[in-house]
């Protein structure tokens, strides 16, 4: 089976969240972009676990759907689709190791509430899981997967968003400069690493230690308008464990959706408060400090990854995976429109266009450019091929500033 996947988000438990992140809506949001399978996020909150113990029911493959009387939400029936929930939580451990401060997030993925139980039950004697969605840990990242494999052994501990400068595994602030630095003995119990944003596989491509490593791709929403801005495109039976045997090898995701990395908030060097963005070449040349204030600039992902990769940019090998590169749809719809994606036209337009062509995803990626002329305007054919082709123009992110995009001239 064919399908759209986005493991990575979070529910209005989590700090900087929408209070939309709800089980009906993330329900609805999933079948409006195109996703069959979304993770639930938070797994490890209390309140969050026992809301989803309520509302979801499971559907003995290890995944779970809404219950029918939670299902009150009008779907364009274009869009109309079965959306299964994944058992998923994030995690932030914060320790130091070989005379560093290490701040990493990890991404879990579990079978069932009885495996979320247990392993909630032991992170509790190490912190607070009430205070956040996403908990911060005082815990060795290598600990944690013990603790995890030995509560959960089915579950799978991906390091997250791997190479943003803060809070990852590979990061330049506080990370590691391999992944077996970071679980040593343990490695081998790693199958799969999220790219991020600032990042796409292609870029991780260039280091060989990630060969044998399934490059995965997630929304990390905090709205349900970002759900499935980043996705995985499997083929297989959509069950826990058909997934977790793609990810343990034996196939991984056949492409994913990714975001353009430029426009992502790390993938340039620089210096927000001072407006400074480079790249890693004129960072080089500046000696990581700030023109303005002194200080040194953040390092971003495109950098960390040029001082660690063993190969050239543009490498290509047996591994490279298939990639779609887009732009969320209300976004091309607003530039089209010359107005603000919040507007009551692009909005109209937006909600017309599904009802017509189906759900985002389809229509970013597999309807017909002849399809998209007929239902909306030339203007919006040619902005979804322009993407569609890379034909646009980005001004890069940098130090937790979004990238700028340019389709239309």
């Amino acid at each position: 089976m064919r399908f759209f996947a986005d493991l990575h988000i979070h529910s209005r438990f989590s700090r900087a969240t929408s209070r939309d992140m709800t089980p009906e809506t993330l329900w609805e949001w999933a079948q409006i972009k195109g996703i069959s399978l979304i993770g639930t996020g938070d797994i490890t909150h209390p309140g969050w676990i026992k809301e989803l113990h309520e509302k979801l029911h499971p559907e003995g493959n290890g995944l779970f759907t809404l219950s029918k009387e939670f299902q009150h939400k009008e779907i364009p029936e274009s869009c109309k689709a079965d959306v299964f929930f994944m058992l998923t939580a994030e995690i932030c451990c914060i320790y130091r190791k070989r005379d560093r401060a290490r701040k990493i997030h990890l991404l879990l993925l579990v079978p069932d509430f009885n495996d979320a139980s247990r392993i909630n039950a032991s992170l509790w004697k190490i912190g607070r899981l009430d205070t956040d969605g996403r908990p911060v840990l005082g815990v060795d990242a290598k600990k944690l997967l013990e603790m995890i494999l030995n509560e959960a052994p089915e579950s799978m501990v991906i390091p997250a968003h791997l190479w943003t400068p803060h809070f990852s595994l590979l990061g330049a602030n506080s990370g590691f400069d391999s992944i077996k630095e970071c679980f040593e003995e343990l490695t081998p119990h790693i199958h799969a690493v999220e790219t991020g944003l600032s990042s796409d596989p292609p870029m991780n491509h260039r280091l060989s230690a990630l060969d044998n490593l399934a490059l995965i791709s997630n929304s990390d929403a905090h709205s349900p308008s970002k759900i499935g801005r980043e996705a995985n495109l499997f083929n297989c039976p959509i069950s826990y464990t058909d997934i977790i045997q793609a990810l343990r090898g034996k196939g991984g995701p056949k492409a994913t959706i990714e975001f353009f990395p430029q426009e992502g908030k790390y993938y340039y060097d620089g210096h927000r408060q001072c407006s400074v963005s480079w790249s890693p070449q004129e960072t080089l040349q500046n000696n990581y400090l700030c023109p303005s204030c002194g200080n040194k600039v953040t390092v971003g992902v495109m950098h960390r990854i040029n001082k660690l990769a063993d190969r050239e940019e543009g490498f290509k090998s047996k591994h490279t995976q298939s990639c779609y590169w887009t732009i969320p749809l209300q976004d091309i719809i607003s530039e089209a429109l010359r107005t603000g994606i919040n507007s009551k036209s692009a909005q109209r337009e937006y909600s017309r266009l599904l009802g017509a062509l189906g759900s985002e995803l389809r229509i970013l990626i597999e309807t017909p450019l002849e399809d998209i002329n007929r239902q909306g305007t030339a203007l919006l054919g040619e902005a979804i091929s322009r993407v569609r082709s890379g034909d646009v123009k980005i001004t890069p992110g940098y130090d937790g500033e979004y990238g700028t995009i340019k389709i239309l001239d």
